[in-house]
C-alpha cells in the first residue's frame, strides 16, 4: 500500500516513541502569514511510529528543523487515499493543536477538517 507523492513534497525523518527512527511525508507552505505543516502517513514506508503518535514530538521537530515559530504554524495530519476497501484508510485531514507545557506539546486537540477547509490551507487537494 503505497501512498502517493501528491501528498507530500518530501519525507521527514523524525525520532518516534523511543527514539525509535520514524518517517512521514511533509509538505510546507503559506497561507495568510502563517505556515501549514501537513505531515502524512506513509503506512508501510514508514518503519517507526505513526504521525498520530509522535504528536506534539513531531510537530517540534519539524518546527526546529525547519525553524518555524511554534505559534505561527498550522499543524495538519493527513491520512491519505489508498484506494483501499477498508474506510479507516480513507482521505482525512485533521487540524491538530496543542497545549505548549515549557516547550513540550502535549494534549492534543483534533478538528476534522472539510474539504474546503483543505483547499483554503493546501489549494492543489
Amino acid at each position: 500500500m503505497r501512498v502517493s507523492d501528491k501528498y507530500f513534497d518530501e519525507i521527514f525523518d523524525f525520532l518516534g516513541q523511543w527514539d525509535m527512527a520514524s518517517k512521514c511525508g511533509l509538505k510546507i507552505t503559506d497561507v495568510e502569514s502563517k505556515k501549514i505543516v501537513v505531515v502524512t502517513e506513509l503506512y508501510q514506508d514508514n518503519p517507526g511510529t505513526s504521525v498520530t503518535y509522535a504528536g506534539g514530538s513531531l510537530f517540534k521537530q519539524i518546527c526546529d528543523k525547519k525553524g518555524f515559530d511554534t505559534n505561527n504554524v498550522i499543524y495538519i495530519e493527513c491520512n491519505p487515499n489508498t484506494n483501499s476497501k477498508l474506510s479507516f484508510y480513507d482521505e482525512e485531514f485533521f487540524q491538530v493543536t496543542f497545549d505548549n507545557e515549557n516547550g513540550n506539546f502535549i494534549n492534543p486537540q483534533y478538528k476534522q477538517l472539510s474539504k474546503e477547509e483543505v483547499k483554503k490551507y493546501i489549494p492543489e487537494f
